[in-house]
């Protein structure tokens, strides 16, 4: 669950600080960028990756929840005039309970269950975005702040700096997410169910409840993603869908519950987009680059298993 690198991941990491390295120096802007997508794709992925190294769920509505956390965020701006940072606070605690009645209403019924997972967590994507078409309908909504355009400039570069924040928060929820499942015996005693269910269940750890409550803190997580990518980008119902398929995707690469892998994938697959995006005419092919980036891990890991 909290394995270090893996050797493939250390090789993979050298390969992408290379690039980094050449990147500096020729398209410095495109390093910039893809390190603030990247990160933002870390932040969501890391809560995919401990549901399913402990569940063994892989949520296919993951991102519709971010996209339900920025709407509860958008609306508490709109109704009380709030600053969005602050609606951060009681979006996770409101998200925390939206994952306590998620749990027990569909997802308890399919924990071993994997094609029903795959089918709840996949019709659970639509109805919370038909859900939300309903109640905000499709015309996307924006909130502006000042420092949401902030921006510096270094020699001929300029460029945004509030994305930044993305990379701190990634490097917040990592670390948490860690001391959390090392350092706590909630977060020891999840790690033993994610282990060994039925083991826990004999020492005397309430499996379900565990299940539970690790399912609905990694969507309160959402809460306040939600209203960081609110600030910097316009929602609407279907804003959620394609986050949901790259978490997956970086999950899948960087192998389940292998949450280091999962920063190292992550900023992969932004770099790898943002460099895409930096040729003119160029900037819609970077939408299936991680279709692409999974494609070929899954041919390097089929070699690699033929010729051992």
């Amino acid at each position: 669950m909290l394995a270090k690198l893996r050797q493939r991941d250390y090789q993979i990491l050298i390969a992408f600080i290379i690039v980094a390295a050449i990147l500096a120096f020729w398209r410095p802007h495109v390093l910039i960028s893809g390190l603030q997508r990247g990160s933002l794709y870390v932040l969501i992925a890391l809560p995919v990756g401990i549901i399913y190294g402990i569940l063994g769920i892989l949520n296919l509505a993951h991102g519709e929840f971010m996209m339900l956390g920025a709407f509860f965020a958008f609306s508490l701006v709109t109704l009380t005039g709030i600053d969005p940072l602050i609606a951060m606070l009681p979006a996770f605690p409101a998200m925390f309970v939206v994952g306590i009645v998620t749990y027990r209403l569909t997802i308890k019924h399919v924990v071993r269950a994997p094609l029903n997972q795959f089918l709840l967590t996949f019709g659970l994507a639509v109805m919370l975005a038909e859900m939300a078409n309903l109640i905000w309908t499709t015309r996307p909504r924006i909130v502006w702040v000042p420092y949401a355009a902030s921006s510096a400039t270094i020699g001929p570069i300029t460029f945004g700096t509030f994305e930044f924040v993305y990379v701190a928060a990634a490097a917040i929820v990592l670390v948490g997410m860690f001391l959390f499942l090392t350092r706590t015996r909630a977060g020891l005693a999840a790690m033993a169910v994610g282990q060994n269910p039925r083991g826990a269940k004999l020492v005397g750890i309430d499996v379900e409840r565990t299940y539970m409550m690790i399912f609905s803190a990694c969507l309160a997580v959402l809460g306040p993603i939600g209203a960081l990518f609110l600030i910097r980008h316009a929602i609407f119902p279907e804003v959620g869908g394609p986050f949901s398929l790259r978490a997956v995707s970086i999950v899948a690469m960087a192998g389940f519950g292998n949450l280091p892998g999962i920063l190292v994938w992550g900023i992969g697959l932004g770099l790898a987009e943002a460099f895409v995006r930096s040729f003119r005419g160029w900037g819609g092919w970077a939408d299936i680059i991680f279709f692409g980036m999974i494609i070929l891990v899954v041919f390097y890991r089929s070699y690699q298993r033929r010729v051992r």
